[in-house]
């Protein structure tokens, strides 16, 4: 499938090399296309390893025995897959990750379990072992390759690659982050909706990574959405090799603590980001500001109802500024909120304040906003302290386009 890039995308950052971190691709051969589809990342000895997982129940083997395997706390590889998710697969598909792991361990004198095997594609059809085999060797003994290189073979229907980039000092020293991402459709906030792979050479005890991603994963990875639908085999994974030199980091009252987890936040906002900037279809990308809720989780909550209203989405994707689909979302959401409270507002300017339409409103200024590619969206419930940011994007015919052929 030729997809056009994103009217919405970036430029890839220049990430620095990350101590402890080498890369590596190869062709599989999981399907019909010219291009490297299986990823291999090499950590040093001693790394550390926190995860987030998809909620959906239907699963892959890979989901399942990454939550296992995180939990033990260190890793030495990542496998990627790319073109087919291996998920809803039986027996068979678990094999296939077994098959990988046992593979990967042997080469590098591991255990298993610290090699965690991701894949994303077609739903249904068993990871063909042969291939996979065949590629994991190509990928081991291949040349370390650019990040950029990395990110476009973990892709799908990604129309361009995404990374971020930050660095914090922890005491005198300087650490770096480095992160990429896979994602434009299939994406719903139950978790991460992704495949997302974040790098530091930072020394960050595993018990302290988790805490920080799972904490993190909530105002990031799980604000966005794209369509609703929440994959099967949704994975981000953040490493930590130690290789930068200080002392690890076991809590926030360690130096440097506060520092790193505000660096490793901005590297997971972007990478959501960039995720909705390559919406499946996607000409606008939106931002919905939520206050005045009565909690911070049901603020994100009736930002979701918002951000997957297909009514909301197309109204933007043609520039028409039907507030009153706002008011449906946020009714339909299933959290407190008061009609006669409720204000809404777009790019700056309120269309409606307090239960009703604002006296001198005029639409030119919201129509005009609504013209170019970032739209920001306010709503107020005015019932409490309770905020929280999603972010989405527009439906167009174009999604409809890229998934009626997704396996031809």
């Amino acid at each position: 499938m030729d997809l056009a890039r994103s009217p919405l995308a970036r430029p890839f950052p220049d990430i620095p090399p990350i101590n402890g971190v080498t890369l590596r691709i190869a062709r599989a051969r999981y399907k019909e296309w010219d291009r490297c589809d299986l990823t291999f990342v090499e950590l040093a000895e001693g790394s550390s390893v926190a995860g987030v997982f998809t909620k959906n129940v239907c699963c892959s083997s890979e989901v399942e025995l990454g939550r296992e395997n995180v939990a033990k706390g260190t890793a030495r590889a990542i496998i990627v897959n790319a073109g087919n998710s291996n998920a809803f697969t039986g027996y068979r598909g678990r094999e296939a990750v077994e098959q990988i792991m046992a593979q990967v361990a042997a080469r590098l004198g591991c255990e298993p379990a610290e090699v965690l095997v991701s894949s994303t594609g077609v739903i249904g059809v068993p990871l063909p072992k042969d291939k996979a085999r065949a590629g994991v060797e190509a990928a081991l003994t291949a040349e370390p390759c650019r990040w950029e290189d990395a990110t476009n073979t973990i892709g799908t229907t990604d129309t361009f690659a995404k990374g971020a980039r930050a660095s914090a000092m922890v005491g005198e020293t300087r650490i770096e982050i480095g992160g990429i991402i896979k994602g434009s459709g299939m994406i719903a906030p139950d978790m991460a909706t992704m495949l997302g792979y974040v790098f530091t050479d930072a020394a960050v005890e595993p018990v302290f990574l988790q805490t920080l991603l799972s904490d993190i994963n909530t105002r990031t990875f799980s604000c966005i959405t794209v369509d609703g639908d929440t994959s099967t085999s949704d994975t981000v994974l953040v490493c930590a090799t130690g290789r930068a030199g200080h002392a690890p980091i076991a809590s926030f009252d360690d130096p440097g603590a506060d520092a790193f987890a505000a660096a490793l936040e901005d590297v997971c906002r972007t990478l959501a980001q960039l995720v909705v900037r390559d919406g499946e279809g996607a000409q606008k990308f939106i931002e919905v500001a939520v206050t005045g809720a009565v909690s911070d989780e049901s603020a994100r909550r009736i930002g979701l109802a918002i951000g997957n209203s297909p009514l909301v989405k197309t109204a933007i994707a043609g520039g028409d500024a039907n507030w009153g689909r706002v008011v449906m979302a946020v009714g339909k959401a299933g959290e407190p909120a008061d009609r006669d409270r409720l204000s809404i507002g777009f790019g700056g300017h309120w269309a409606a304040r307090d239960g009703q339409p604002v006296a001198d409103y005029h639409e030119a200024p919201v129509a005009n906003h609504l013209k170019g590619q970032d739209i920001r969206m306010d709503v107020d419930l005015g019932m409490g302290d309770g905020r929280a940011t999603v972010w989405t994007c527009d439906l167009t015919h174009g999604y409809i386009d890229i998934n009626a052929d997704y396996r031809s």
